[in-house]
């Protein structure tokens, strides 16, 4: 096995694992997922109905303890997702350490694996104030991750100074625009493909695709 992917069946990560299929071959790729009580956790039933098609090995893994030490609308579904964030505010949605969780616990599997290699689908162009989602803090965690392992860990962040607009080309560059388009659930409602068409990842989402086609 040569890498892993964070997958979570949305169109960043779908769109970075079939770029890993790409660069690695489907045979060297396994993609790890996680239920972290999200309220759109059917997008990984999306991911695995993906890594089924394509004959990638996908494990889920259970992080509850996300929703018992923080509150955000992505976890708690009383609390409606905010349209725009607040000024000098990350939105509401953001979910505290996720990211550092997922890719500490994906270095776990890769490791068991034998394999040096994590895909993740952060995004700084279009990062919508998370800030875990920057590319200093990917640096950093790749140091950390080898320090704490002592293992040559390779994060890499395919979608990191695209915009939506580019990671829309790079699907169709890659010949899976379709599956994007139609396989995937971004929805914070969870509603696959092109989803609510009001929340903010849908609007960001559908935005993208609007300014690609225009890019054609």
């Amino acid at each position: 096995m040569k890498a892993v992917v964070l997958l979570s069946g949305g169109q960043d990560s779908t769109t970075c694992l079939f770029w890993a299929i790409k660069k690695y071959g489907s045979e060297n790729i396994a993609a790890i997922g996680f239920d972290y009580n999200q309220r759109h956790k059917a997008e990984l039933t999306h991911a695995k109905a993906i890594c089924d098609t394509e004959k990638i090995p996908f494990t889920i893994a259970s992080l509850p303890t996300i929703s018992e030490l923080t509150d955000n609308a992505l976890i708690n579904t009383s609390i409606n997702v905010d349209k725009e964030a607040p000024a000098n505010a990350p939105p509401n949605t953001l979910v505290e350490g996720r990211n550092l969780l997922f890719i500490t616990y994906a270095a776990i599997h890769a490791k068991a694996l034998g394999a040096r290699t994590i895909v993740t689908g952060v995004c700084e162009t279009d990062f919508s104030g998370y800030p875990d989602c920057r590319d200093v803090f990917i640096k950093s965690t790749n140091v950390t991750l080898n320090l704490g392992f002592d293992y040559p860990f390779i994060i890499e962040t395919p979608l990191m100074w695209l915009t939506k607009a580019q990671t829309w080309q790079l699907a169709d560059q890659l010949g899976v625009l379709d599956t994007i388009r139609n396989k995937t659930l971004t929805c914070y409602n969870a509603i696959p493909g092109e989803g609510c068409g009001t929340c903010p990842a849908c609007d960001l989402r559908k935005k993208g695709f609007d300014e690609y086609l225009c890019m054609k």
